[in-house]
């Protein structure tokens, strides 16, 4: 029973998936449609259209396995290898310095909604 939950759950986040990219087909935009879709998600979850228990078993198994979901991006840049030749040192300092962005951003995120929960009980 709990995998077609998962199943479900996954199926609904691909649906938000899916609409993000039809809107972002739709109006031309220049917006990842994946973007548009967290977006969408966002507002859903925040309307509470969306409960986070109708998601949140698919959404805990797709962060369980996020890294072997990057595996074939990374894979693609092989095919750009030509475009990063000579620049290994500026790449090294773009990826470090992203990295740790993105880290200290998401820390800031988490403690902030931490907090934000700590300060609104149920």
């Amino acid at each position: 029973m709990n995998i077609i939950k998962i199943i479900v759950q996954i199926g609904i986040l691909s649906c938000i998936y899916l609409v993000g990219n039809f809107i972002q087909q739709t109006l031309g935009l220049f917006i990842p449609g994946s973007v548009i879709g967290m977006i969408l998600l966002f507002i859903l979850l925040m309307t509470n259209v969306i409960h986070v228990k109708w998601i949140e078993a698919g959404s805990a198994f797709l962060n369980k396995y996020l890294a072997i979901l990057f595996v074939p991006a990374t894979v693609g840049i092989v095919n750009y290898l030509h475009l990063f030749a000579g620049k290994g040192f500026l790449l090294f300092v773009v990826v470090m310095l992203s990295t740790i962005l993105v880290m200290g951003g998401s820390g800031l995120v988490s403690e902030w909604a931490l907090k934000r929960k700590q300060d609104c009980p149920e």
